[in-house]
């Protein structure tokens, strides 16, 4: 088994996917949600995966490294709230750096540092890739100069679920660090980064790509600075929708995914569903102007006299096709709130709880306990699950790898003793 602590847990996206995949035991699970009294997301974690595990709902850069002193832990994974990653020289001027205060990348280093497990899965919004606006692809180079420190290759991919057979458009970035030393790193030595990406890689097995090299977007790469305090202050990248980190090299290239048929929107939707969910003529008309082409002449704080405009969205939601990407707000008014015609009734509602649920792969009532509210929010701030099924299935297999590589080291030494 591979023992697994999970960050940022959320209802347990990655542990629901990991646990489907087979093979990986989550021995710990941090859930906490800052400045709130009522923690919705960590009941949740903790009853629905009641007596397996330690479950903590504690600071996370309060929760000591001892606490993981011989547990054997293999993995890190979690989803991290995309943030300013910036450091600076220590305050007294020592040659140490320090990351911005709160940040919780810093967490998964420290906690890095401290269990050194084989692998690491995270998972961000794909802006992560061109953030800060002012110094593009400034944060992901500070990451992975990171990694890189520890002793790690990384392979990132942004994925968008739909594409890959799933009921959501919702795009995502995906990490995945692995210790040079393992049979995994040492084994794709001689592989090139087209063909890590293409063929031999963590995500190209699990998430095929398109032959090829996109002419609108030329893949490229480069060497990565020592000091990240210099990457910090001054260094940026374009970094493309897939790449891979090993030494101090990075590539990064802009991917087309095979397609897979993507599961539609009816395919989530309740029968029978309650009153409470359809809208009211009022809302109708509210959701029609949301959800309609604007053009509104504004002032700036500045006075300055400026257009804004944006698009018409579908309204009322294709069934045919998969939902958009599900926000913290859905089942509001708003204008990311999806609309659907009930088949049944051919009136206008929005998703329910349960339909919110089916959209990232999670059984349904899994929130249940916790207000309607609540459970729109804990679903948009969730991952699907059936990918990170797939990278578990992934990681199975590069542990195969990393066990049988071991191995034949080991009868190697032995071997080599006998002979003397």
């Amino acid at each position: 088994m591979i023992n697994v602590i999970e960050l940022f847990a959320g209802v347990g996206g990655f542990r629901i996917g990991l646990e489907a995949a087979g093979g990986f035991d989550i021995v710990w699970g941090n859930q906490w949600e800052p400045s709130k009294k009522a923690q919705h997301a960590f009941d949740c974690y903790s009853r629905r995966f009641e007596g397996q595990g330690i479950h903590s709902n504690e600071d996370i850069s309060k929760v000591d490294g001892e606490t993981f002193k011989g547990q054997d832990i293999d993995m890190i994974v979690g989803g991290f709230p995309c943030q300013d990653y910036s450091v600076a020289r220590s305050l007294h001027g020592e040659k140490g750096l320090q990351g911005k205060k709160g940040v919780l990348f810093w967490e998964i280093i420290r906690l890095m540092k401290e269990t050194e497990p084989r692998y690491v899965l995270l998972e961000n919004v794909d802006r992560l890739l061109k953030s800060p606006s002012k110094q593009r692809g400034r944060d992901f180079s500070i990451m992975l100069a990171s990694f890189r420190e520890l002793g790690y290759s990384v392979e990132w991919r942004v994925i968008n679920a739909a594409e890959y057979g799933l009921a959501q458009r919702r795009r995502r970035v995906f990490i995945f660090a692995t210790k040079d030393d393992t049979p995994y790193v040492i084994n794709r030595d001689g592989v090139d980064e087209y063909n890590m990406i293409h063929e031999e890689g963590f995500f190209a097995k699990a998430f095929p790509v398109s032959e090829g090299i996109s002419e609108k977007k030329k893949p490229h790469s480069f060497i990565m600075k020592e000091d990240l305090l210099e990457i910090s202050d001054e260094f940026s990248m374009n970094y493309l929708n897939a790449g891979i980190m090993r030494g101090s090299l990075v590539y990064t290239e802009e991917v087309t995914p095979i397609n897979h048929k993507p599961i539609p929107l009816m395919h989530v939707l309740q029968s029978d569903v309650d009153e409470r969910f359809y809208l009211s003529d009022a809302s109708i008309e509210k959701f029609r102007y949301l959800k309609g082409p604007k053009k509104i002449e504004r002032t700036s704080a500045t006075g300055h006299q400026y257009t804004f405009s944006e698009g018409g969205m579908a309204f009322p939601e294709p069934l045919d096709k998969p939902g958009r990407t599900m926000l913290t707000s859905e089942g509001t008014v708003n204008r990311s709130s999806h609309v659907v015609e009930d088949p049944e009734t051919k009136r206008l509602r929005i998703l329910t709880p349960v339909e919110c649920e089916r959209l990232n792969g999670f059984p349904d009532n899994w929130t249940e306990g916790m207000t309607d509210r609540m459970r729109y929010f804990c679903m948009g701030n969730a991952l699907v699950v059936g990918l990170i099924e797939r990278m578990g299935k992934r990681i199975s297999e590069i542990e195969k790898e990393n066990i049988q590589g071991n191995q034949v080291e080991l009868n190697l030494v032995f071997s080599e003793t006998d002979s003397k």
